[in-house]
């Protein structure tokens, strides 16, 4: 998907809600387990109840592929499902060297048509750019996370600065703004506006709203730049909103709700 396209989503909604799909099978609403494909139908009824709300949704990979073969035949039909203007993230995490990267790339990106990738950096630049030469595709670099771990490795001193900062600075070098987005945790707003310094034009995927109790108002004035620039990702507080029979109904109240809010920082921030 094109920039464009993606700003004119978060323009025509006003909203910049990422909804994951994290689906659990002891989490989701116990009528479901009888249906021949209960991950999909969970997921069907939850983009049916959303795709009003969002622009985009995030499969967390992990939750595919602890099913084995089922899995990612469910992660497929739920990939087909979700509405072609509507903007797909795997949240894979993937990071290898040359012919691996290149292949990972293809699996996501030509045999199941995300439009974008999450992308560990680690490695360096060899193992980012293979996910680079697709067009209209998209990485998303890990940047700065919000789990405890992250003072492991993220706020490490490097040339004077942390980590985190030399990963941004470095990537921005490989890719425009039109192809590369950054994480950045929820529950740092005042690391979020520090990034945003740094990469005035690029997106930022914003796990840890909601359940994880980032403060939405915090992380919009923050991180809103002119075209929106923001993919607020909630999942369990969206998706796990209700585990009965009402739970696409919940789901969206959640998701409106959410929005409703968004609707108002992008009048007030952009």
């Amino acid at each position: 998907m094109e920039k464009q396209k993606l700003t004119e989503q978060i323009q025509k909604k006003k909203s910049y809600l990422c909804v994951g799909l994290d689906t659990d099978l002891h989490k989701i609403p116990k009528h479901l387990l009888k249906e021949k494909d209960p991950v999909f139908e969970f997921n069907k009824q939850i983009i049916d109840a959303t795709a009003d709300f969002c622009v985009a949704y995030k499969p967390n990979i992990a939750f595919y592929e602890a099913l084995g073969p089922a899995g990612w035949e469910s992660l497929n039909k739920t990939l087909e499902y979700i509405p072609e203007e509507i903007f797909t993230i795997a949240d894979a995490k993937r990071g290898d060297i040359g012919n691996t990267s290149k292949l990972y790339a293809r699996a996501f990106f030509e045999k199941m048509t995300f439009d974008s990738i999450t992308v560990a950096p680690y490695m360096g630049k060899d193992s980012v750019m293979p996910f680079l030469e697709f067009e209209n595709k998209w990485i998303i670099v890990l940047a700065h996370t919000s789990n405890p771990g992250a003072q492991d490795f993220q706020v490490l001193e490097s040339d004077g600065k942390p980590l985190y900062e030399s990963v941004i600075k470095k990537c921005i070098g490989w890719a425009n703004a039109d192809q590369l987005m950054f994480v950045v945790g929820a529950t740092r707003a005042d690391k979020i506006k520090e990034i945003r310094s740094l990469a005035p034009d690029n997106f930022f995927l914003v796990p840890g709203v909601g359940a994880q109790g980032g403060d939405l108002k915090a992380v919009s004035e923050a991180g809103l730049n002119a075209d929106g620039g923001l993919l607020v990702n909630s999942s369990r507080g969206i998706i796990y909103a209700s585990s009965e029979r009402d739970f696409g109904n919940m789901a969206r109240q959640k998701a409106e709700d959410l929005q409703q809010e968004m609707d108002k920082y992008l009048n007030e921030y952009v």
